[in-house]
Formats: C-alpha cells, structure tokens, sequence
C-alpha cells in the first residue's frame, strides 16, 4: 500500500503587501485603466454621451449606473486626476492574491455604488473610479489590523502618508464632487478589510474563504 500523498496547505498572503505574481496584476490593473481611456475616448468622439450612464440617486433609470459609473469619466482631467492613485493602490490591492482583489472591488463597487445612489443629491449624475480608489485605499489602511500582520500595518502608514489626504474627500462641501461616492467608497473598503480578516483567521478546511 502506497501512503497517501500529504495535502499541500493553502498559501497564506495575508502578511503580504506586494502580490506574489506582480506581472499578473500589473497587467489586470493597466488592462483596467487602458479600458477606462478608451472609453473615455469612446465618449469625446460621440459627444460625451457615455456620462448619462452614470448614478442618477434614487431613479430607476439610473440605477444600472452603479455598474458603469466607476468606468466613465467627465472629460480628460477627471480621468488624469484619478489615474495614479487607481495604478498605485490597485496594485497594492494584489496582495493578498487575485481572487481576494475580484472580491474586494466588487465590494467597493456595488456597496459603493448602492450608497450613492441611496443618498446622492437628487438630479444629479454621479461617476468616476474615485470612490473604487478611496475604497482600495480604506482597505489598505485596515487589512492589516484586520488580519493582525505588521508588514500591511506598516504599509498603511506609508499610504497614509501619501493619500491619507484623499480621506478629505467623504465630507461634503467641495462643489461638483461626489463625496457620497467617496464616502460610502471608504466604508466599502473597511467593510472588505473586516471580511479578508475573518477569512484569513479560518481554519483551512472550514468554509468558503
């Protein structure tokens, strides 16, 4: 009788704060902001007719902008200003593997999305990847409390540093800025830093991850 092969556990990324397979994501996150250009393009060339597809609060009809809104922009600069930040924290958001990054914008972006359109100002049209961006970056922030590792503790002090002035950007006032996108965006971000750490303190074996 042959012994049975022993099963290799699961890899542990939860103390990671770079991916393990960097091409992968910096291919998915160039990939995605290459799409938000195009798109952006599509819009110039036809009038800037894709930025009706946007949030429209508490319309039915513009309730199908919380899949779009995060792919549209209001013209170049918009788009330019939300560029670096979307690279940056995208990327970083690669750590804890693929599958946790797939789980984490889908979070940010329907939670996010269903937010604004709960509470946006009525009328108005809501769109942008600001409120994915400030839901990647709260997520940064606490997934290393969350799941209780130093390294993603300290590169939160690092993005901290550097974007924690973004955070500004929940708090009404500024004219033309969707603080309710970046608002319910941030609380998103926490929201899935709480999961991933639930998810990484299970024992291999118990459940869905």
């Amino acid at each position: 009788m042959q012994p049975l092969p022993v099963p290799t556990p699961p890899r542990d990324d939860s103390g990671r704060i770079f991916p393990a397979q960097p091409k992968q994501a910096a291919i998915v996150i160039l990939g995605f902001a290459a799409l938000l250009y195009l798109l952006e393009l599509i819009d110039a060339i036809f009038g800037h007719a894709l930025d009706l597809g946007g949030i429209v609060p508490r319309e039915w009809s513009g309730l199908d902008g919380v899949l779009w809104a995060p792919l549209l922009h209001l013209g170049w600069d918009h788009l330019a200003a939300n560029t670096v930040p979307l690279l940056v924290l995208g990327f970083l958001c690669f750590a804890g593997g693929l599958r946790q990054f797939v789980a984490v914008t889908a979070t940010v972006w329907i939670v996010g999305g269903l937010g604004t359109w709960l509470t946006g100002e009525s009328g108005s049209i809501h769109l942008g990847a600001s409120g994915l961006i400030f839901g990647w970056l709260t997520f940064l922030l606490v997934r290393g409390i969350f799941v209780r590792r130093a390294l993603p503790i300290l590169l939160a002090v690092v993005l901290f540093f550097f974007y924690g002035y973004l955070l500004w950007g929940v708090l009404p006032g500024t004219p033309g800025v969707s603080w309710q996108g970046h608002l319910f965006g941030a609380v998103a971000g926490v929201v899935a830093g709480w999961l991933s750490g639930r998810a990484s303190r299970r024992p291999a074996g118990s459940g869905l991850a």
